[in-house]
């Protein structure tokens, strides 16, 4: 007997048939269903853009923060944090712990951030200063300042800042 043999003259067989089209009606129902109930991840970054001030304003008589951190990337892949070098990109560990002593150190002394110094309805580590600023140049490589931010983050630095020199 063959494989492909034909069915003999005068039989009844009845050939298989699927109908695909209730399924595909039940499979984007549950597609619907599936996009309704999936919450959706909020994906923003809060960007707070600097005020332009004034051309003519003479900026030598500003002075600095004492509780600004910057951390500098060099070109040679070293990082500064406020000018003491802190290790290099390739080696983030030095940096974390250097920034989460000065946390510590500020929690300690109850180095609160400007306006938060009487907010007693905030919890006192929301309250600390943790601010800290990520200089590098425009021709480091995007991974190298991700490497530093993620060592900031990871220190419980919040929020973390871009340092740009030149804004057009």
């Amino acid at each position: 007997m063959s494989m492909g043999a034909s069915p003999k003259k005068g039989s009844t067989t009845a050939e298989p048939y699927i109908n695909v089209t209730p399924l595909i009606d039940v499979l984007l129902v549950l597609l619907i269903i599936f996009m309704v109930v999936t919450p959706l991840k909020p994906s923003r970054f809060q960007a707070d853009i600097p005020t332009q001030r004034d051309p003519n304003e003479d900026l030598s008589q500003l002075k600095p923060n004492p509780l600004t951190l910057v951390v500098s990337i060099a070109p040679d892949l070293q990082i500064k944090l406020n000018q003491d070098p802190v290790g290099s990109v390739n080696d983030t560990a030095p940096l974390a712990q250097r920034l989460a002593m000065v946390f510590q150190q500020r929690k300690e002394q109850r180095a609160y951030k400007v306006g938060m110094e009487a907010r007693a309805d905030v919890k006192e580590d929301d309250r600390i200063e943790k601010t800290v600023f990520v200089k590098a140049p425009r021709a480091s490589k995007y991974g190298d300042v991700v490497k530093v931010i993620d060592a900031i983050k990871g220190a419980g630095a919040n929020p973390v800042g871009l340092q740009v020199d030149d804004l057009p």
